[in-house]
């Protein structure tokens, strides 16, 4: 296709993803509220080491409260533009299950993403969610869309 870099075509789709995913500082959370109405927010995620998702929330949000009531949900990541048009920015739109866990290890994990987090993290009202991916649809730009199931945002072996 033009415009693409030598090898980019034969990129791998689920890599792309999980890259995408791990190097996100935020991401937008889309959740079910009253009446089936959606809901989107902007959130901070961390990537588990088993390519769940982990989203630190405070009680006090609308999503929040949301996701108590139904746990389904979907996160939309997105890379850097590539050029003017908004069309071509790579995106990733993971859809699944979102549960609260306590879990020191895992609550360290999202820590050491957003380490300006730590002044907050001890407060009452926050808690750390893993939101189980069911599957992604991976869009590269124009004409470039895949779809993953949830074994292919597992990381690989040794994959950082």
């Amino acid at each position: 296709m033009a415009g693409e870099e030598p090898g980019e075509a034969d990129a791998d789709p689920a890599l792309e993803a999980r890259r995408l995913m791990r190097a996100a500082a935020a991401a937008t959370l889309a959740t079910v509220g009253e009446g089936g109405q959606p809901f989107a927010s902007l959130v901070t995620p961390a990537v588990a080491p088993d390519g769940s998702v982990l989203l630190f929330l405070s009680a006090l949000s609308e999503h929040t409260r949301q996701l108590r009531r139904d746990g389904r949900c979907a996160l939309l990541f997105q890379g850097a533009p590539d050029g003017p048009n908004p069309q071509t920015t790579p995106r990733v739109s993971v859809t699944g299950l979102a549960e609260p866990v306590e879990d020191r290890e895992l609550k360290d994990v999202w820590l050491a993403r957003h380490p300006y987090a730590e002044p907050y993290a001890g407060f009452a009202d926050f808690g750390l969610w893993r939101m189980s991916p069911g599957g992604a649809l991976l869009v590269l730009g124009f004409g470039r869309a895949h779809r993953l199931k949830a074994e292919a945002l597992r990381p690989e072996p040794g994959e950082a």
